[in-house]
């Protein structure tokens, strides 16, 4: 078997591959460049993807050995040249290490640039670990010190993860993991982000984390109440030990102050005349194909189509800016000193100048608003009480939304209730999504954003 047909093979199986649901027409390395040489040999590749109409470059670095020790058995791609063993390296802290001494030194090896944020410090001869997350791209931690964040699906151009915490660390935000170090390389003839070195933020926990542990807490105080001491009436959230609602509204607070940070770095706009018709329009658009692609969602295309057709008629201007993007609770992390927003690179299936483009602050705010819904529903899925605590999942969800909209309200973004109409548009926008990519990517999860529309 060629290398070529192995990587085919293990690249479709990866869990941040984008063409999924499509053939795999063509793969070509367009790019192949040895980073460190030896026995292991660490070498550079882009892989040029076609399925369908379109073509998509990946980044992969792999890791050449005749022999492969038992810890990287997982990380195999297929058999090489010279009857070496082709494996992911970034999981061989071996080949890993000499990227930190090369960040350091602002080295350059045949077009790849490995530069440094003017400045900045960090430990390097340190090991690296995979961070085992469900993510579309790759970090490695560091020794706790620092985390490379390795762009797996690469975008020619410019990269809004760099390009948005480079600027708002420059005006000091106290809400991003400070930008060290990144490598890029051209690509389609312009300079393409490959990875992201940046502080390292120990003793913190993921919103994502923090909300399940609330949510189950609650849930097996309710079941306990109900089973064993036959009380009658659901434990609400306010009331169970464990409540999530301050840190929602601490997380509010932190999300108006990012977003007036961002503001003052790119500035503000306002919507032209027609564009509220087009934000629609595109709604409208992404309704009519998500439908055909899960007909249970017809059900509630009316109540959906209402809000849309509603906000087309908003008079009002609609203040835009640059945003998030791809807002939710596995974006942002609790530290000691309080929340830290993460990856500003938007939606990675979104294109480029999307990602970049400027929108409503109350986008983010509807992906946190369908985070907190996930994050009260997901748990139920399988869960032999699901039923009995479906509305204990409803209460979570709107009191956490509540904290966090109020939280927002208060320390200047646009208040969420003054603008509900804007806010339910983009709410429902955004569950319209998640039933197309759950149907497509995760169908036991399908149910969620299901749920939440009948609830709606």
């Amino acid at each position: 078997m060629a290398f070529e047909d192995a990587l085919a093979t293990w690249l479709v199986e990866q869990r941040w591959f984008a063409g999924k649901g499509h053939s795999l027409r063509d793969l070509a390395i367009v790019a192949d460049t040895e980073l460190v040489a030896g026995d292991p040999e660490l070498r550079h590749l882009v892989v040029a993807v076609s399925h369908g109409t379109s073509v998509d470059y990946y980044q992969v670095l792999a890791g050449l050995r005749r022999r492969l020790p038992l810890r990287l058995e997982h990380a195999v791609i297929g058999p090489a040249d010279g009857g070496r063993i082709a494996y992911d390296a970034l999981h061989d802290a071996e080949l890993t290490k000499p990227l930190l001494a090369g960040f350091a030194a602002e080295a350059t090896v045949d077009g790849i640039h490995l530069r440094k944020i003017p400045g900045a410090q960090f430990a390097t001869g340190l090991d690296s670990l995979v961070l085992a997350l469900e993510q579309t791209n790759t970090s490695l931690v560091y020794g706790e010190e620092s985390i490379l964040k390795v762009f797996r699906r690469l975008a020619p151009g410019p990269n809004p993860d760099l390009e948005v915490s480079a600027a708002l660390a420059t005006l000091g935000s106290s809400h991003i993991a400070e930008p060290l170090a990144w490598a890029e390389m051209r690509l389609e003839g312009v300079p393409t982000i490959l990875a992201i070195l940046s502080r390292y933020l120990r003793l913190a926990s993921d919103g994502w984390s923090l909300a399940a542990t609330s949510v189950r807490d609650l849930y097996a105080l309710t079941t306990a109440s109900t089973h064993e001491r036959g009380m009658s009436g659901p434990v609400t959230a306010a009331g169970a030990g464990g409540d999530f609602a301050g840190e929602s509204r601490r997380l509010g607070v932190a999300t108006a102050q990012v977003h007036a940070d961002l503001a003052e770095a790119f500035g503000t706009d306002v919507l032209a005349a027609g564009a509220v018709g087009e934000l629609t329009g595109q709604m409208f658009r992404k309704l009519d194909l998500a439908i055909a692609a899960v007909p249970e969602l017809a059900k509630y295309a009316d109540m959906i189509s209402a809000t849309f057709a509603e906000l087309a008629k908003v008079k009002a201007p609609i203040q835009v800016q640059r945003v998030h993007g791809d807002y939710h609770l596995g974006q942002v992390l609790r530290t000691e000193t309080g929340w830290v927003v993460l990856d500003f690179e938007g939606e990675p299936a979104t294109p480029l100048a999307q990602r970049r483009a400027r929108s409503s602050p109350l986008r983010d705010v509807a992906g946190m608003l369908r985070s907190f819904d996930y994050a009260a529903r997901h748990q139920l899925i399988g869960h032999p009480d699901g039923a009995a605590l479906a509305g204990v999942a409803r209460d979570w969800a709107r009191r956490n939304g509540a904290a966090f909209c109020t939280g927002y309200a208060e320390a200047g973004g646009l208040d969420p209730e003054a603008n509900d109409v804007l806010l339910r548009a983009l709410v429902l926008d955004k569950a319209v999504y998640e039933v197309f990519y759950e149907a497509r990517h995760r169908p036991s999860w399908l149910p969620i954003p299901l749920e939440s529309l009948a609830d709606f």
